[in-house]
């Protein structure tokens, strides 16, 4: 088994493949993915539908790929994680790579509340209705990366898909200490926290996960969670939501039938997970 790692879509990916070519096949898919998804590069498509005024936007397969992923995040969990509030993470000054971005002045006015669409390859939109793929296109990158054969197991900043039953993945809190060891094996894990991609809006603390209901920077005593799922995606969708549910996140986790299990680490550093979560040694 080779080990490679390189940086696409402004993270650290890494990943197990059984022949060396299947690495250059690898930095290939990721690249083709970016090039779609993208929120930084002006050229990328989703750059160029974001900043399209046009009603109906016709996609790319690929694209619209990952947007049906958006759409499944807004089916299970009740619209609460919404890729339509990209017009919010602008707003809030997430408008460049994250090394890149300055404090606000000031809070900044309400965005639109998203209304999108997709049928087939056709996206729907209100007006100012940008869409933010951000850690929905790296599960999926992974994902698909797996399902195509080119590696065993994926990991985008923090997004993996594995189908090796040896995969343990250690969960690091906040502070770079070891929080719990999952035996992943076959599937799943994602991870979303409001501790590293932080700036001031005038005096107040904010990140990058944007609240639908508010279109503000979430408020949650949850500093991080981590979500084991059946694929990438999906665990991506419940460690977003759980921190989004705040206070009722670990109870709305377990009672997901779709989320095999998840561990949050609580504002004071306590480390709490959902009932029957199994961890390594």
């Amino acid at each position: 088994m080779i080990h490679i790692g390189f940086k696409a879509m402004g993270t650290d990916v890494e990943a197990w493949c059984a022949e060396e070519d299947s690495g250059q096949e690898l930095r290939c898919w990721f690249e083709d993915v970016e090039q779609a998804c993208s929120r930084f590069r002006l050229d990328s498509e989703l750059s160029l539908v974001n900043a399209s005024t046009d009603h109906f936007v016709v996609l790319s397969e690929l694209l619209a790929e990952v947007i049906r992923a958006g759409d499944q995040a807004r089916d299970l969990t009740g619209g609460l994680v919404d890729i339509g509030v990209g017009a919010g993470v602008v707003d809030w000054g997430y408008d460049r790579t994250f090394d890149l971005v300055r404090p606000l002045d000031r809070r900044p006015p309400r965005s639109p509340v998203p209304k999108w669409s997709l049928e087939s390859r056709t996206l729907t939109r209100s007006p100012r209705t940008l869409l933010d793929l951000g850690g929905i296109a790296k599960g999926w990158a992974c994902d698909r990366a797996v399902e195509l054969g080119i590696a065993t197991v994926v990991s985008a900043g923090g997004d993996i898909r594995s189908i090796d039953s040896r995969t343990t993945v250690p969960i690091l809190d906040p502070w770079g200490d070891t929080a719990a060891r999952v035996p992943l094996g076959v599937g799943g894990l994602a991870t979303s926290s409001i501790a590293r991609r932080r700036w001031k809006a005038g005096t107040r603390d904010v990140s990058h996960i944007i609240d639908p209901r508010t279109m503000e920077p979430v408020q949650t005593p949850i500093l991080s969670c981590t979500v084991v799922a059946r694929s990438a995606v999906d665990a991506e969708i419940g460690a977003k939501a759980v921190l989004l549910q705040g206070e009722e996140g670990l109870a709305w986790a377990a009672g997901a039938d779709w989320i095999e299990s998840a561990i949050i680490v609580w504002h004071d550093g306590s480390v709490y997970a959902t009932p029957g979560t199994v961890v390594a040694a």
